[in-house]
Protein backbone atom coordinates (compact mmCIF):
# COMPACT_ATOMS: atom_id res chain seq x y z
CA UNK A 1 0.00 0.00 0.00
CA UNK A 2 1.23 3.54 -0.74
CA UNK A 3 1.27 5.74 1.68
CA UNK A 4 -0.74 9.04 1.68
CA UNK A 5 1.73 11.89 1.90
CA UNK A 6 -1.27 15.17 3.40
CA UNK A 7 -0.21 18.66 3.38
CA UNK A 8 2.25 19.24 6.57
CA UNK A 9 -0.13 22.77 7.16
CA UNK A 10 -3.84 22.63 6.92
CA UNK A 11 -6.14 25.71 7.61
CA UNK A 12 -9.89 24.10 9.28
CA UNK A 13 -12.61 25.54 7.12
CA UNK A 14 -15.65 25.84 9.67
CA UNK A 15 -19.44 25.12 8.29
CA UNK A 16 -20.71 28.26 6.48
CA UNK A 17 -17.08 28.88 5.70
CA UNK A 18 -14.71 28.90 2.55
CA UNK A 19 -11.19 29.12 2.33
CA UNK A 20 -8.59 29.62 -0.42
CA UNK A 21 -5.00 28.37 -0.26
CA UNK A 22 -1.70 28.32 -2.55
CA UNK A 23 0.22 25.29 -2.73
CA UNK A 24 1.37 23.89 -0.28
CA UNK A 25 -1.05 24.65 2.24
CA UNK A 26 -3.69 22.39 2.62
CA UNK A 27 -7.65 22.72 3.78
CA UNK A 28 -9.60 20.71 6.11
CA UNK A 29 -13.34 20.06 7.17
CA UNK A 30 -15.50 17.69 9.05
CA UNK A 31 -18.17 17.11 7.19
CA UNK A 32 -22.04 15.37 7.77
CA UNK A 33 -25.10 16.64 5.53
CA UNK A 34 -22.98 19.87 4.62
CA UNK A 35 -21.24 19.46 1.62
CA UNK A 36 -17.47 20.13 0.80
CA UNK A 37 -16.60 21.89 -2.62
CA UNK A 38 -13.03 21.77 -3.69
CA UNK A 39 -12.23 23.85 -6.84
CA UNK A 40 -8.81 24.15 -8.13
CA UNK A 41 -6.91 25.51 -10.52
CA UNK A 42 -4.49 23.11 -11.79
CA UNK A 43 -2.28 25.53 -13.62
CA UNK A 44 -2.05 28.07 -10.25
CA UNK A 45 -1.79 25.43 -8.27
CA UNK A 46 -4.23 27.35 -6.02
CA UNK A 47 -6.92 26.07 -4.54
CA UNK A 48 -10.49 26.61 -2.54
CA UNK A 49 -12.93 24.50 -0.16
CA UNK A 50 -16.28 25.54 0.70
CA UNK A 51 -18.31 24.25 3.66
CA UNK A 52 -21.76 24.09 2.29
CA UNK A 53 -24.54 24.03 4.42
CA UNK A 54 -27.63 24.71 2.71
CA UNK A 55 -28.56 24.31 -0.65
CA UNK A 56 -29.94 27.95 -1.16
CA UNK A 57 -29.67 31.74 0.31
CA UNK A 58 -32.93 32.77 -0.94
CA UNK A 59 -31.84 36.40 -1.54
CA UNK A 60 -30.02 36.25 1.92
CA UNK A 61 -26.95 38.25 1.62
CA UNK A 62 -25.86 37.27 5.43
CA UNK A 63 -23.33 34.36 5.77
CA UNK A 64 -22.34 33.39 2.20
CA UNK A 65 -20.32 30.95 3.10
CA UNK A 66 -23.57 29.01 4.24
CA UNK A 67 -24.86 28.24 0.87
CA UNK A 68 -23.98 26.69 -2.53
CA UNK A 69 -25.75 29.52 -4.59
CA UNK A 70 -23.35 32.36 -2.97
CA UNK A 71 -20.12 30.09 -1.22
CA UNK A 72 -19.04 29.28 -5.00
CA UNK A 73 -18.82 32.38 -6.62
CA UNK A 74 -17.24 34.04 -3.85
CA UNK A 75 -15.14 31.18 -3.35
CA UNK A 76 -14.05 31.81 -7.46
CA UNK A 77 -13.69 35.65 -6.90
CA UNK A 78 -11.25 34.84 -4.11
CA UNK A 79 -9.08 32.19 -5.86
CA UNK A 80 -9.17 34.75 -8.35
CA UNK A 81 -7.70 37.52 -6.29
CA UNK A 82 -5.10 35.34 -4.82
CA UNK A 83 -3.85 34.03 -8.58
CA UNK A 84 -4.36 37.18 -10.03
CA UNK A 85 -6.89 35.84 -12.11
CA UNK A 86 -8.42 31.95 -12.48
CA UNK A 87 -10.07 30.95 -15.98
CA UNK A 88 -13.22 29.35 -14.87
CA UNK A 89 -11.65 26.56 -17.80
CA UNK A 90 -8.98 25.50 -15.46
CA UNK A 91 -10.88 25.08 -12.67
CA UNK A 92 -11.94 21.40 -11.74
CA UNK A 93 -13.96 20.35 -8.33
CA UNK A 94 -14.02 17.67 -6.29
CA UNK A 95 -17.24 17.45 -3.58
CA UNK A 96 -17.62 15.27 -0.70
CA UNK A 97 -20.55 14.62 1.70
CA UNK A 98 -23.86 14.90 2.17
CA UNK A 99 -24.73 12.49 4.30
CA UNK A 100 -28.00 11.43 5.39
CA UNK A 101 -27.31 12.35 9.58
CA UNK A 102 -30.55 12.55 10.71
CA UNK A 103 -34.20 10.90 9.89
CA UNK A 104 -36.26 12.79 7.85
CA UNK A 105 -39.93 12.85 6.63
CA UNK A 106 -39.46 15.18 3.89
CA UNK A 107 -38.68 13.86 0.15
CA UNK A 108 -35.31 15.07 0.06
CA UNK A 109 -32.86 14.81 2.88
CA UNK A 110 -30.87 18.10 3.20
CA UNK A 111 -27.79 16.19 2.08
CA UNK A 112 -29.36 15.46 -1.07
CA UNK A 113 -30.74 18.94 -1.55
CA UNK A 114 -27.08 20.18 -0.76
CA UNK A 115 -25.98 17.75 -3.62
CA UNK A 116 -28.23 18.86 -6.44
CA UNK A 117 -27.65 22.46 -5.68
CA UNK A 118 -23.99 21.80 -5.78
CA UNK A 119 -24.14 19.71 -9.13
CA UNK A 120 -26.69 22.50 -10.64
CA UNK A 121 -24.43 25.64 -10.11
CA UNK A 122 -21.35 23.79 -10.80
CA UNK A 123 -22.95 22.81 -14.40
CA UNK A 124 -24.32 26.35 -14.39
CA UNK A 125 -20.47 27.66 -14.26
CA UNK A 126 -19.56 24.84 -16.33
CA UNK A 127 -16.87 23.74 -13.73
CA UNK A 128 -16.23 20.42 -14.45
CA UNK A 129 -16.84 17.63 -11.22
CA UNK A 130 -13.74 15.42 -11.77
CA UNK A 131 -14.66 12.85 -8.07
CA UNK A 132 -17.30 12.85 -5.54
CA UNK A 133 -18.51 10.90 -2.72
CA UNK A 134 -21.57 12.35 -1.79
CA UNK A 135 -24.61 10.47 0.10
CA UNK A 136 -24.27 7.45 2.78
CA UNK A 137 -25.13 7.76 6.76
CA UNK A 138 -21.57 8.51 7.93
CA UNK A 139 -19.65 11.36 8.81
CA UNK A 140 -16.74 11.98 6.73
CA UNK A 141 -12.80 14.14 7.65
CA UNK A 142 -12.05 15.89 3.94
CA UNK A 143 -8.55 16.76 3.02
CA UNK A 144 -7.83 19.00 -0.03
CA UNK A 145 -4.22 19.49 -1.14
CA UNK A 146 -3.44 22.18 -3.18
CA UNK A 147 -0.21 20.37 -4.19
CA UNK A 148 -2.28 18.30 -6.62
CA UNK A 149 -5.46 18.97 -6.09
CA UNK A 150 -6.54 15.43 -4.56
CA UNK A 151 -8.89 15.11 -1.86
CA UNK A 152 -8.48 12.15 0.98
CA UNK A 153 -11.43 11.49 3.25
CA UNK A 154 -12.20 9.01 5.71
CA UNK A 155 -15.35 8.58 7.13
CA UNK A 156 -16.04 7.89 10.76
CA UNK A 157 -14.58 4.67 11.46
CA UNK A 158 -12.90 4.04 8.25
CA UNK A 159 -9.88 4.31 6.48
CA UNK A 160 -8.24 7.46 4.35
CA UNK A 161 -9.11 7.33 0.73
CA UNK A 162 -8.66 9.63 -2.27
CA UNK A 163 -10.64 10.27 -4.17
Amino acid sequence: MIPIDLPEQCLNVGIGQWKVAQSPVGLRAILGSCVGVALYDRFGKVGGLAHILLPDSRGSKDHAGRYADTAIPAMIDELSRLRGAVIRSSLVARIAGGASMFETTSTLAIGECNHEAVLRILGEMKISVVASDIGGELGRNLTFDTRNGKIFVKKTGGRLYEI
